[in-house]
């Protein structure tokens, strides 16, 4: 069912084109298909008491232990405060532990609470039984394309695109290693 963009005049008095979703349909399909995906997420996660995401920065205490917390957020690639925000929930649910860093007093240390731990298989389950119906009826290979496709298009999101006009090996310092606000813009 194929969808029309349509030319409206903008509240302004002006024209313009007015974007729908037909301007823009991977962008669509892939919103539609994250939505439904974190739905249902959060139904496979409800009796563990962990919202969708909640999980992704437990697993990464799961794996690696006690760790800074500006490390979670570098590497989870989300914005500061929303790591800050989820740590607060965590925290209050007894999930999670913060502490001022011995090594420096600036930094935060967090550290997954027994009950915390006590999480992981039901996380793990919870993760296998998302993946089973994430991948219904696909091929091993159907699989592997998709996660082609998956990653080509996080790369793309992830990657500013150059600047207008900018010649090879032009820059104006806000490229390569800075990092900046990219990681932030998933949050």
């Amino acid at each position: 069912m194929p969808r029309e963009s349509r030319s409206m005049e903008s509240t302004e008095g002006g024209e313009g084109e007015v974007p729908t979703v037909a301007d823009a349909p991977m962008s669509e399909a892939l919103f539609r298909a994250a939505r439904v995906h974190r739905i249902v997420a959060g139904s496979l996660l409800r009796d563990t008491g962990l919202y969708p995401g909640q999980e992704l920065l437990m697993m990464q205490l799961w794996e690696r232990g006690e760790q800074r917390q500006a490390d979670l957020i570098k590497t989870l690639g989300l914005d500061p405060s929303t790591v800050t925000k989820m740590l607060q929930r965590l925290e209050q649910s007894g999930f999670v532990i913060r502490k001022p860093s011995p090594d420096d007093r600036r930094a935060v240390v967090v550290g997954a609470t027994r009950a915390g731990r006590a999480l992981r298989d039901q996380v793990r389950q919870a993760w296998r039984d998302l993946e089973e119906v994430t991948a219904a009826g696909f091929t091993e290979e159907e699989c592997r394309q998709a996660m082609r496709v998956l990653t080509r298009i996080e790369a793309n999101l992830t990657t500013p695109p150059p600047a207008a006009g900018a010649g090879a090996g032009a820059g104006s310092g806000s490229g390569s290693g800075s990092g900046g606000d990219g990681g932030g813009a998933a949050g």
